[in-house]
């Protein structure tokens, strides 16, 4: 199974293993997607087959993004490597690609006429993860999702070649739903990794103190602040919904449709445990997400 921080000895900036061919940084993309996150497997039954290569090479790229921002334990480490990732992209749009992602990511690129500024984005933000913890205002906040979780619907557009600016807008919507409705979910496991994305401005303005935070006390104002950030990561993802009728083609729909109802479903269980995040982490069952499924299925071919 490939995992990305081990395979920095043979694919990160000191390596001197040989280019891979196409077919081989294929399977090595196709691998490291399908071996990683379990929604994935289950996502992509429902796309194109000529499709699903690519959407796989889009995934393998944020996989590495993601992992050399958060899973090397150094925050100069992950910095350095950030950079020389960044590199790589531009090496890889100058038609000089010689890691697997790149070599794979490449056919993609040209066939659906990417541009660099996603992909920038992206790494942007896990770089943003390196010097900044916490966030002021929500206006912060939602320009770090601008980055971190709009641009990943904007490819999946491009890849079904229907990005439409009314598209890309509803989209947005629905990643930064999703994006936030993490967040949320994630509370805790956030502040122990130092992170904290609950902007200052809303734990000011409903009196939950800096100590209150950071001792994970659950008072009345946490509850209502809690309420407050659910229902509008709920506003944005419902914002996003026409998105589902707008586009063609019932694969397409029915994959959007199990984002936004999982992304929903999270928020529905914040809400269920009366927003007591501190005290557990709300999760979706797997029964859950097969009950998900079939009504997106449903709703999709209508």
């Amino acid at each position: 199974m490939a995992d990305v921080i081990s395979d920095l000895a043979v694919w990160g900036p000191k390596s001197t293993t040989p280019s891979p061919s196409v077919v081989d940084a294929e399977r090595y993309c196709r691998e490291l997607a399908t071996s990683h996150y379990e929604n994935f497997t289950v996502v992509s039954w429902f796309l194109p087959r000529d499709l699903r290569q690519h959407m796989y090479n889009i995934y393998a790229f944020c996989r590495w993004s993601d992992d050399l921002g958060d899973e090397t334990g150094d925050t100069a480490r992950s910095t350095e490597l950030l950079r020389w990732w960044r590199g790589e992209l531009q090496r890889c749009f100058a038609g000089q690609a010689s890691h697997p992602v790149y070599v794979a990511l490449r056919p993609t690129i040209e066939r659906f006429e990417l541009v660099p500024q996603p992909f920038e984005d992206l790494i942007s933000a896990f770089e943003q993860d390196q010097r900044i913890t916490e966030y002021d205002t929500f206006d912060q906040l939602r320009d770090y999702c601008r980055r971190s979780a709009d641009p990943v619907g904007r490819l999946v557009l491009k890849l079904f070649e229907q990005s439409t600016p009314e598209h890309v807008a509803w989209s947005d919507s629905i990643c930064t739903g999703l994006q936030l409705a993490n967040f949320w979910q994630d509370v805790d496991r956030d502040l122990t990794k130092g992170r904290i994305y609950l902007p200052r401005e809303d734990r000011v303005r409903f009196g939950y103190s800096d100590e209150d935070l950071r001792a994970r006390r659950t008072t009345p104002a946490f509850l209502d602040l809690m309420k407050f950030e659910v229902d509008r990561a709920r506003e944005f993802l419902l914002t996003g919904r026409p998105l589902l009728k707008s586009v063609r083609g019932r694969r397409l729909r029915l994959d959007l449709e199990l984002f936004l109802a999982g992304g929903l479903k999270i928020l529905d269980e914040i809400e269920s445990i009366g927003y007591r995040v501190w005290d557990r982490r709300p999760t979706v069952t797997k029964a859950a997400k097969i009950r998900l499924l079939l009504k997106s299925a449903a709703r999709a071919i209508t």
